[in-house]
């Protein structure tokens, strides 16, 4: 049976509920709902979806590295979105973050979120480098 290692790096987010922000099996990476905060105030990132983009694709490259991986690695993006309009915005700072890399995706309109400010949050599954 294979075993499920769960993780919180340090350098990034304060969890905002009883959960890791990171689960792993073998190879197979999960990162959960992610928000723009900066880990280092604590605070968001900054009150437009750009910054909040740039900010949680920042957070995920340093969730994927302390489990072997990185942004080149990701298989699969749910992007969930307070306001479908931020669509455009978000999708400027994901593709800066991204590189040439295009993983699938999903963008989903939400009716809220669970902090005020936030405009999105996203969450991913990856591989290992291996």
């Amino acid at each position: 049976m294979s075993k499920v290692d769960t993780s919180t790096p340090p350098g990034t987010p304060t969890p905002i509920g009883p959960y890791s922000h990171i689960s792993k099996v073998g190879t197979a990476i999960t990162i959960g709902g992610t928000a723009g905060f900066d880990p280092a105030t604590g605070e968001l990132a900054g009150p437009d979806v750009g910054s909040q983009t740039r900010q949680i694709l920042d957070s995920f490259q340093v969730m994927l590295e302390s489990v072997g991986s990185d942004l080149a690695h990701v298989v699969h993006v749910n992007v969930f979105l307070r306001d479908m309009r931020d669509f455009d915005a978000m999708n400027a700072a994901y593709a800066e973050r991204m590189g040439d890399h295009r993983p699938a995706r999903t963008a989903i309109g939400v009716s809220d979120l669970p902090k005020p400010g936030l405009r999105l949050t996203m969450n991913l599954t990856a591989v290992t480098r291996d």
